[in-house]
């Protein structure tokens, strides 16, 4: 059973996720934080360091949502295009996924935090290469199966394919157009299947 501290801090986290994530490290101000969580300004340093702190575990909270997700698609039965076809499909719906949490917290977070924040743009950078490697393995397992055959090696193309996702859920942010999303990631699971023939 967690103490009321732990409890005080979890809540914290996730309620202070979002708020980051929507406004970025800079944009957020701690009154903004108050007012999302009805905590004092103390009660919050009472339980991180500092602001840095606080918007790094907000971010660690909104990745390991997002990597349990992922997880939980790449591990069902099957082969290896099921479990990519899964992935695909998990991606069709991330802007519905992501809404509770202010957006995509590698867009969003990966950017804002380039120039102000080092800790949390290296965050980002390491959620990307976990992503893409989650997604190799299931390639790597798939060729040592003998299910599929790719033209360059599983992180290359692990590479490709969520850059082009990446890029989809960027135009899709930017435009508003969930559009941007819907058609790319429909299109990327033809194409994936005809490389993979």
């Amino acid at each position: 059973m967690s103490t009321k501290a732990e409890r005080t801090t979890a809540f914290i986290i996730e309620t202070v996720a979002p708020v980051f994530n929507k406004h970025g490290y800079v944009g957020t101000s701690m009154s903004d934080l108050t007012d999302a969580t009805n905590l004092t300004k103390g009660a919050l340093y009472g339980n991180f360091e500092n602001k840095e702190a606080l918007a790094l575990a907000a971010f660690q909270y909104n990745r390991s949502l997002l990597l349990a997700a992922i997880d939980e698609h790449l591990s069902i039965e099957g082969k290896a295009m099921a479990k990519i076809e899964n992935l695909i499909e998990f991606y069709k719906k991330y802007d519905i996924f992501t809404m509770k949490m202010g957006g995509c917290p590698i867009l969003n977070v990966g950017i804002d935090a380039q120039h102000n924040n080092k800790l949390l743009a290296a965050a980002a950078k390491e959620t990307i290469k976990d992503i893409e490697g989650k997604i190799a393995l299931v390639f790597e397992n798939g060729i040592n199966n003998e299910e599929l055959k790719l033209p360059v090696s599983p992180l290359q193309f692990s590479k490709q394919l969520f850059t082009i996702i990446q890029g989809a859920i960027a135009m899709a942010t930017i435009t508003k157009d969930r559009k941007y999303l819907l058609n790319t990631i429909t299109y990327l699971d033809v194409l994936i299947k005809r490389e993979l023939k």
